[in-house]
């Protein structure tokens, strides 16, 4: 792994701003970008250098190609993508790795499937981890409303459409009855479609009054029990966008 040296922050605000902080704490240099509207913002003042990356307003966040140049006229080694804006995005991963650009995530293909949820079920099906039932991505017409009623059928109400996309919790509908969903099929695949521009749809037996729990795993050779441990959060608390 080669050594990282310079960092550029692919963000803004307070995510942007945790991370330059952090990554000075290390030792390393910071690269900020913004758009025109952020031209004045906190984050700015802390990092080394600041690149304007477009007028925007929040497009330039999202514009790889932008990202990359920024990185390369910086001198910049590494991108950090934060969350939200192009963290989940494999396209940027893998535009990293075609300008010899370390990115701090995933490789891209990880990112790929598991931002697809069937392909990640069923990654956890080969390994053996247990499971709430579900659905492959249902059939678009007639064929899926027929697969959505057995499921309902088999495993009993309630259940939830999920976008194979999803994900922070949106893209999420219960359904209670086979009447909701005949009703709620078609607005599922509507509302996947403009917030993902992706219409799959996916269903999973709804568990009532679940608790949310998040484990962070360090990508170390050796995981300590301990470690783990303290790196388990409870997060049934967050109501803005329960994830069910």
């Amino acid at each position: 792994m080669r050594k990282i040296k310079k960092v550029l922050v692919a963000n803004r605000g307070e995510i942007a701003l945790r991370i330059i902080r952090t990554v000075k704490e290390m030792g390393l240099d910071t690269v900020a970008v913004y758009e025109k509207p952020d031209r004045e913002a906190y984050f700015l003042r802390f990092a080394d250098q600041a690149i304007m990356i477009g007028d925007g307003p929040r497009k330039d966040y999202l514009n790889i190609d932008k990202i990359i140049w920024a990185a390369q006229k910086s001198g910049a080694d590494s991108i950090h993508p934060g969350y939200g804006f192009l963290s989940e995005n494999p396209e940027l991963a893998s535009a990293c790795e075609d300008a010899g650009i370390t990115f701090i995530g995933p490789p891209p293909r990880v990112i790929r499937d598991l931002g697809n949820k069937v392909v990640a079920r069923n990654i956890m099906k080969e390994a053996n981890i247990p499971f709430i039932p579900g659905t492959g991505t249902l059939a678009a017409g007639e064929e899926g409303i027929h697969q959505a009623v057995a499921f309902g059928k088999e495993k009993g109400y309630p259940i939830m459409f999920k976008a194979l996309a999803g994900g922070g919790g949106r893209g999420i509908r219960k359904i209670n009855s086979e009447q909701e969903l005949r009703a709620q099929l078609p607005q599922a695949r509507s509302e996947a479609r403009s917030a993902f521009n992706d219409d799959r749809i996916y269903i999973e037996k709804c568990i009532e009054s679940p608790r949310h729990i998040e484990v962070q795993i360090p990508r170390l050779p050796i995981c300590r029990p301990t470690f783990l441990k303290r790196s388990i959060r409870p997060l049934s608390g967050q109501r803005a966008r329960p994830v069910m």
